[in-house]
């Protein structure tokens, strides 16, 4: 049994993200907990937590990238066998929150899907969700339980001044939607911003049709929260090279990199794409223009403030001294 600051205190991992679940671990300075994960042969998931957690604060680790569902349902059927074994609170640490892209009805009869998975966490037992860099913030509003929505931004804000761009740098949103995440950034570097003004014929499918803001002769870093098919930030960064900018760098928290996303981006103008371990990145995502920074101390250190009954917003904050 692990106690954390006086409290009872067990931490598991389901399949998506076990190495940040052990990053975890190592920093609150627990093992992570026992769980047996299997299957039946139809599919069916099934789950034996061979250790008491009567009484005891649990957090489970669970990513929700591909396979979306199955670890959905890893997640939900894991919450279930803990509430009926009697866990005093059961917090999900769900850095990246799938469906979180079907947060309103775009067209009509379409459904809310962020709602519904929101509605699912609760009914089966979940009492804190902690995610990080929603795709939509009002998402939290879909709860009526806490949910803690980390910021990444402290992470990738150390990274990039140790590039040291000086006063040559432009912070760029990919659309209109993402200028209060890059306004937010380029307020650390004291650099202005530009906007890529671009349409979407079709879903995963972007043309660039202007460059809002002066990007020549400047380091243009491009911010978003997810990079999936990479096909934006990749005529992006083309449209931004043919305004005159000097190199393209690209900061997104959540790595889904789907279908030949890898391949576009090796083959882009890009420098570096840097992204978070949210999502564990299979060999065969990996590349050198890919950079994966931990989230692990900042999320441990979320853990500890939890237990404590201490806020976790100071965490949002980048200053030079900070632990992560």
């Amino acid at each position: 049994m692990a106690i954390v600051h006086g409290v009872k205190v067990k931490l598991f991992t389901l399949n998506s993200n076990p190495d940040l679940a052990h990053e975890i671990a190592d920093y609150v300075n627990i093992g992570l907990s026992e769980c047996n994960l299997s299957r039946f042969s139809d599919g069916e998931v099934s789950i034996n937590i061979p250790e008491t957690v009567r009484g005891h604060h649990v957090f489970v680790v669970q990513s929700t990238s591909e396979p979306v569902n199955e670890n959905y349902m890893e997640l939900l059927i894991m919450i279930d066998a803990l509430k009926r074994a009697s866990a005093r609170t059961i917090n999900v640490i769900m850095p990246y929150y799938g469906y979180s892209r079907q947060d309103r009805k775009a067209l009509p009869r379409h459904p809310i899907s962020a709602k519904l998975i929101a509605d699912l966490l609760t009914v089966a037992g979940a009492t804190r969700i902690v995610s990080m860099d929603l795709h939509a913030a009002q998402i939290q509003g879909f709860f009526n339980i806490p949910i803690d929505n980390f910021e990444a931004a402290p992470i990738f804000i150390r990274y990039l001044k140790e590039k040291n761009f000086g006063d040559d740098v432009v912070v760029v949103s990919p659309d209109h939607g993402g200028t209060t995440r890059a306004r937010k950034l380029a307020l650390h570097f004291n650099a202005p911003i530009a906007i890529i003004d671009k349409r979407r014929p079709k879903p995963n499918i972007a043309e660039v049709m202007n460059i809002i803001g002066d990007v020549e002769g400047k380091n243009a870093v491009i911010v978003d929260d997810i990079v999936d098919t990479a096909g934006t930030i990749s005529i992006a960064a083309d449209a931004l090279k043919r305004a005159g900018a000097k190199d393209v760098y690209v900061v997104c928290t959540h790595p889904i990199l789907s279908g030949n996303a890898v391949e576009k981006i090796n083959n882009s103008r890009i420098s570096e794409v840097i992204v978070t371990n949210s999502i564990k990145l299979p060999e065969y995502k990996k590349s050198r223009k890919i950079v994966q920074l931990s989230i692990a101390k900042m999320l441990a250190q979320g853990v500890l403030n939890i237990i404590d009954d201490k806020s976790i917003s100071e965490l949002f904050l980048y200053n030079s001294n900070m632990k992560f």
